[in-house]
């Protein structure tokens, strides 16, 4: 009928019409569930390139009275479902579209209000109906003349605190613009928001507190429809012939609940160009995460060693006030970054961690551009580290242990326990190509590290020495056959020794030193 009233299903069918389609029609059947009770606002946070819009576009379809979407949905999951008639195409449906191209929140809360008047105007032209002025008393007026009631859909609700981040006056307005149509609002059979960050807080509290609110931090109950499953992506592997393990790699991470979840922007572009590259530049620029680097908040740094070691660190979310430029600690940079998409976060520990290759590649485009010298020659390290460990250059892997030891290790280095963490810190960027196993359980007993490759590279076996040559470590990794469980990687598995010696020689400060063999399956070393 109109642009923003009852709008036409033409977005989700350009959507479902496209080469690579995923039916998330089911979550309509959980938001159905809110329809007319007290419980009737929602907000549902996601970083971009996780479907907000077409979520919102299928809503919009599905509910809408200005269109039959029958030829739509009757194929689709939500057709199974008892109550699919019951509303498809039943509702009159609101479309509030934030406006871009606006120089100020009061032009945007005049403007949409004048694009929604102008479309209720077809239907109501009743002057009267319109002589308050406000939003809010127009709809109550027209509810009181004819008992209309609508579905609320507004898609990118907080580009407000990302385009206007610095006018907290100005998003005080609008926040009051949002509360004042919502709150105790008879008219409303429900309110659908999507956005990026969660509702923003005054102080420690919200505005707009009426709204459940659905994030990655809490994404109950549609876990499974913040992003592509595990299972789709492996449907849409088989059919378009790309191999899913390599795609894990890249594009997985994002466990949510039971579910591991990947953005869809990333496996569409991935499947359509049939290569495996980092699409989150096409979306993100990464100079968006090299901003909150440069914050350089204490903490920061080492959080971001530790993160791109593989580690997880344990965050506090509920102090961070839902926008892009309060932050009074650590966690609350960590916690923006969840919900940008750039780390990802377990509920149940609390702890956040880099999800994927793609990702990492964006952390490590940040940092080399960086006022983190130290950190950046630290990356380098790691890779040149891990192409010497590849090429079996002994003397150039214990050089950059002993980089890895002096530059950015603040332990006391006194226990092989300190020895395994700066080996850790200092293969950081084996974590694009590899699964880290710690304290692997094979032959007769224990290796302290085993790195199992996601792509073709080489398998390997790091054992560790305090005190000792690393002649010892390889022994140990033959003599209790710690290669037994790997014969997957048979033709392919290096084992490494690293070990630790102070050299009381004061002409010789090496301290790190590495023998490096080639397993064969004749149980055979050279």
């Amino acid at each position: 009928m109109g642009i923003l009233l009852n709008p036409n299903n033409r977005s989700y069918q350009l959507m479902k019409n496209g080469k690579i389609f995923v039916d998330k029609s089911l979550m309509i059947h959980i938001i159905n569930q809110y329809i007319n009770i007290e419980d009737r606002f929602i907000c549902v946070a996601r970083p971009r390139r996780f479907g907000k819009s077409v979520d919102a576009n299928m809503l919009v379809a599905y509910y809408s009275k200005g269109c039959d979407s029958s030829s739509l949905f009757d194929d689709l999951k939500i057709a199974q479902c008892s109550n699919y008639k019951g509303h498809l195409n039943k509702h009159d449906v609101i479309v509030q579209k934030i406006l871009s191209r606006v120089h100020s929140i009061d032009e945007l809360k005049e403007k949409l209000t004048q694009r929604i008047v102008k479309d209720l105007k077809r239907v109501y032209p009743d002057e009267q109906l319109y002589e308050d002025g406000e939003l809010a008393s127009i709809f109550e007026n027209i509810y009181d003349e004819y008992d209309q009631t609508y579905i609320f859909i507004i898609d990118e609700w907080d580009c407000i605190f990302r385009e206007y981040k610095y006018d907290k006056k100005g998003q005080e307005k609008y926040l009051d613009f949002i509360r004042n149509l919502f709150k105790s609002s008879i008219y409303v059979e429900m309110a659908y928001m999507t956005g990026i960050l969660p509702i923003k807080k005054y102080g420690t509290h919200s505005a707009l507190n009426m709204f459940k609110e659905i994030s990655m931090i809490n994404s109950t109950p549609i876990e499974e429809f913040m992003g592509f499953t595990e299972e789709e992506v492996k449907k849409l592997c088989d059919k378009h012939n790309m191999d899913f393990d390599e795609l894990k790699t890249w594009y997985d991470g994002y466990h949510i609940g039971d579910y591991s979840l990947y953005n869809p922007r990333s496996i569409v572009s991935s499947l359509s160009d049939k290569k495996y590259d980092n699409y989150w530049t096409s979306t993100e620029n990464y100079e968006a995460l090299k901003t909150y680097f440069d914050i350089n908040m204490d903490g920061i740094k080492e959080g971001i060693v530790s993160l791109l070691a593989g580690e997880r660190i344990v965050i506090d979310t509920l102090s961070f006030q839902n926008d892009m430029t309060t932050f009074h600690s650590r966690d609350d940079i960590f916690t923006l970054l969840v919900h940008l998409g750039y780390l990802s976060y377990n509920s149940s520990t609390s702890e956040v961690y880099i999800p994927n290759r793609e990702v990492r590649s964006q952390f490590e485009l940040a940092l080399r551009d960086s006022h983190w010298v130290e950190l950046n020659q630290a990356i380098q390290n790691s890779m040149n580290l891990l192409e010497a460990t590849w090429n079996k250059d002994e003397e150039k892997v214990a050089y950059y242990i002993e980089e890895g030891h002096l530059g950015i290790s603040n332990l006391k280095y006194n226990s092989e326990e300190a020895l395994a963490h700066t080996v850790d810190i200092a293969y950081f960027a084996a974590r694009g190509y590899y699964k880290k196993i710690v304290e692997l359980q094979a032959g007769n007993g224990y290796c302290d590290i085993a790195y199992i490759p996601k792509t073709n590279k080489p398998a390997l076996l790091v054992e560790l020495k305090w005190q000792d040559n690393p002649d010892t470590a390889i022994n140990q990794i033959k003599k209790k056959k710690y290669y037994k469980g790997l014969e997957d990687y048979s033709d392919n598995l290096l084992l490494v020794g690293i070990s630790y010696q102070k050299d009381i020689n004061k002409d010789n400060y090496k301290t790190h030193y590495c023998t490096i063999e080639k397993y064969t399956r004749k149980e055979t070393f050279q």
